[in-house]
Order: C-alpha cells, then structure tokens, then sequence
C-alpha cells in the first residue's frame, strides 16, 4: 500500500505538490486529466485551487477525487534545480 497523503497545494500550471504522511514530497500533473470526463470542471481555477486532503487522499469542491495510489505512483520529485514544487510547511 502506498503513502497517504498529509498536504496537498495546488499550483499556477495545473500541478499538485503533495506531501504524503512518509514525509515524502512529490509533483503530481493534472493537465492529462482535464480533457477527460469531470475532470473538465477543474479547469475552472476556483475549483481547481480548492483541492485539499480528504480521507488519505485529496478531494475538490465539487467532491471530484482521485486514488491516493494513483497519486503516488504517478507524481514525480520535485525539480528544486528549476525552483521546482516546494512544501508550504511552517519551519
């Protein structure tokens, strides 16, 4: 079973940078989605700027999800060389 996650910050290119309760912080793209069925309703910055953490995983406003395994295995480390995703946790 793959990490949970803890936080989740939706950024200005469609990405979710999420930070699973291992601590591990990974980029996840939600681009391939948005011309796919519901996931079109994300395309709406409001709605898309209102994912937070929900049961493990992530939700929308508008109850929209996904598979936390899917968000695990699908994202990738951040890039910090190009000031890549980076936590929005306090220090």
């Amino acid at each position: 079973m793959n990490p949970r996650i803890k936080e989740v910050h939706p950024s200005d290119d469609y990405t979710l940078s999420i930070v699973f309760e291992n601590n591990e912080e990974r980029v996840f793209d939600v681009k391939p989605y948005m011309d796919k069925g519901i996931f079109k309703q994300l395309k709406d910055r409001r709605i898309f700027n209102s994912v937070k953490p929900f049961l493990g995983s992530i939700q929308w406003m508008n109850g929209l999800d996904l598979c936390p395994d899917t968000l695990y295995l699908e994202s990738k480390a951040p890039n910090k060389s190009r000031g890549g995703a980076k936590s929005r946790r306090s220090p």
